[in-house]
């Protein structure tokens, strides 16, 4: 019997860590600005396979762990900022407390890595889900593994592609973030008659990347909720109820205060639907682990990859975060009973939105998860039940509910990674359980870091500003504030829970026609409460990514392309960080010298960002 290869070593550990804080930084940014998060874990991947290539002894199972604790940390990157901003938002806190953030993070990343633990098997081994991400890092691992032990050059670029990329996005967000020299978007409305029409689009290389990477059907869907909001709801509003000055700004205005809620509305219905369609699949993952415990307890030894950590050893856990957790709540609402009710209220929705996560992620992939949606579900049912505790008068109710979708949000967003990442593993040989305890080791290492990169950017850009909009983090403070206030424009998120029906009857017919065009709720509803800006350079990627396709491009070039778009993703987001640096520093938000004016050079440096990542994944590797 041949000697099992070694995981968990020191410098997997190290570099795990390294990747987990980096790409955490980068993801908290990229949501921060786009409203959109994306799976990190074939870029590290294949960063990990570069840096190991030069230790003589490395294997592929411990570039399997660098990838699971890296993708750890930029999943959770998505928990932490599309929910804490909103407590600045809503004035609760002044600037980021670092050891709240960090508090937050860790608890609510260890128990999402916690409950997805008794799901691997029921959704892995047994449904066999797909996991599409999972099984792209699979691959990737696998062709590394052998190009490693060939000699052979990997022609998809590798390192160099990632890197060339990252240079690209780095620098246009320095020209423009930091020196000025063109403004981040184009836009502008037209009125016809009194309808107002407004359309526009980011010169970010970013947001055509993760449109690439999430793909043509996704693109799709996200322009149409951006379709929805400003060329049938936005016309629709002004017309009825008029509009003055400027045409634009009455259109964000009017987006701002009424349009987006149907958004909300939309991603409700979706959060419910998907617990409605997961409710078998969720009994049969917890009975699926309490036989695999009942067999164990018998002396039945599975073999190595098998080996999930002790489903007993999972609840007695999770019994000990309760503590963490209860007064994490006490210490906002200042009393026992309720906070008690609150920290079994999170377990619940917790365990329930985290295999959510899961089953959906490999339905259609990390990048594709209804995290939004179900942390939008959570924090409105949460704002009711402590409306009717607290009356509508409490100044504590709204960050309460805040602090419940902070914990639901961060373990729904890495109970999908991680089922990603274990799937991973069940395909190149790897133990689960090593797998678990690097997701917990990266997602640790995230919730260090996250805290200060939000103060950082916070202080050089103003997180709820046009330059880093939070959109999803100020949708749950409007929501959370709205049901105390008596604020919140029930009418538009009525008609959005109502275009949501509609949406998954359609998505239904799909289903029954056997589509492969299906129709995603939450999708929709993203591109509904986004900035028309946004969306529009997220369906130019998708619609780069399906001309790919349609002119027979290779797996190489498939690859080739995801590695360039990781690229400009990762040199984009952390330039941004970088930039933000010395204006946290000096507390002097004027330390970058200007050279505005050069509009037409930020349409060129795009405009040439897209021909190249065209060019580069429709065109035959061997003809250049």
């Amino acid at each position: 019997m041949s000697k099992p290869l070694p995981e968990i070593t020191p410098k997997a550990i190290v570099l795990g860590i390294l990747l987990s804080v980096i790409l955490a930084g980068a993801n908290a940014y990229l949501g921060l600005f786009a409203g959109m998060t994306v799976s990190a874990s074939i870029p590290a991947a294949v960063i990990s396979m570069g840096v190991l290539r030069a230790f003589r002894n490395s294997n592929i199972l411990e570039n399997n762990i660098v990838q699971t604790a890296a993708s750890a940390g930029e999943s959770l990157a998505a928990g932490v900022i599309f929910t804490i901003p909103a407590l600045v938002l809503m004035g609760v806190w002044v600037d980021f407390d670092y050891f709240e953030v960090a508090k937050i993070a860790a608890i609510g990343g260890i128990i999402g890595v916690l409950f997805t633990v008794p799901l691997r098997r029921a959704l892995i081994v047994e449904a066999k889900l797909k996991y599409p991400e999972g099984v792209a890092t699979a691959a990737i691992l696998e062709a590394g593994e052998e190009s490693r032990s060939s000699g052979t050059k990997d022609e998809s670029g590798g390192l160099m592609a990632i890197g060339i990329a990252g240079a690209v996005g780095s620098i246009m967000k320095l020209c423009q973030q930091g020196f000025g020299m063109w403004h981040a978007a184009l836009e502008g409305a037209v009125v016809v008659r009194s309808s107002i029409f407004g359309l526009g689009t980011d010169l970010s290389p970013a947001l055509i990347s993760v449109g690439y990477i999430v793909g043509r059907n996704i693109g799709i869907l996200v322009i149409t909720g951006g379709l929805i909001s400003w060329f049938i709801a936005i016309p629709i509003y002004s017309a009825i109820y008029g509009f003055e000055g400027d045409p634009m700004d009455a259109a964000w205005k009017i987006w701002n205060y009424q349009i987006r809620y149907l958004g909300v509305g939309a991603m409700v219905i979706g959060g419910i639907w998907s617990l409605i369609k997961l409710a078998k699949p969720l009994y049969d993952g917890v009975h699926a682990s309490l036989l695999t415990l009942k067999n164990s307890n018998k002396g039945a030894e599975a073999p190595l990859s098998e080996q999930d950590f002790p489903i007993n050893y999972v609840g007695m856990a999770l019994a000990v975060l309760l503590i963490p957790v209860f007064l994490l709540y006490f210490n906002i609402v200042h009393h026992t009973g309720i906070a008690i009710l609150l920290a079994v209220v999170m377990m619940v929705f917790g365990f329930l939105f985290s295999a959510v996560a899961a089953y959906m992620a490999g339905m259609v992939g990390s990048s594709n998860n209804p995290i939004s949606g179900v942390t939008i579900a959570t924090i409105l049912f949460s704002s009711l039940l402590l409306l009717l505790l607290l009356g509508e008068n409490s100044n504590v109710g709204a960050p309460a509910a805040i602090m419940i979708g902070a914990v639901v949000c961060c373990a729904a967003a890495i109970g999908g990674d991680n089922l990603q990442d274990l799937k991973t593993g069940h395909i190149v040989g790897a133990t689960p359980w090593k797998q678990q305890v690097m997701q917990i080791v990266g997602t640790l290492s995230a919730a260090l870091v996250l805290g200060l990169v939000l103060d950082i950017l916070h202080t050089a850009y103003t997180i709820g500003s046009p330059t880093l909009s939070a959109p999803q983090a100020t949708l749950m403070k409007s929501v959370a504030d709205g049901v105390f206030n008596g604020n919140l424009p029930w009418t538009m998120v009525g008609f959005g829970a109502i275009i949501g029906i509609i949406i998954i009857l359609i998505d239904i017919r799909q289903e029954n026609m056997g589509s492969d065009f299906r129709v995603p709720i939450l999708a929709v509803a993203v591109g509904i409460y986004l900035p028309i800006e946004l969306t529009v350079p997220i369906f130019i990627g998708g619609m780069i990514s399906h001309l790919s396709d349609q002119s027979g491009a290779t797996d190489m070039m498939k690859k080739r392309g995801l590695l360039m778009a990781s690229g400009l993703i990762t040199g984009e987001a952390l330039m941004g960080i970088l930039v933000a640096v010395p204006i946290f520093i000096t507390a002097n938000k004027d330390w970058w010298p200007q050279f505005g004016g050069l509009q037409f050079l930020g349409i060129i440096f795009f405009v040439g960002t897209l021909t190249w990542l065209y060019k580069s994944v429709t065109k035959r590797i061997e003809s250049q």
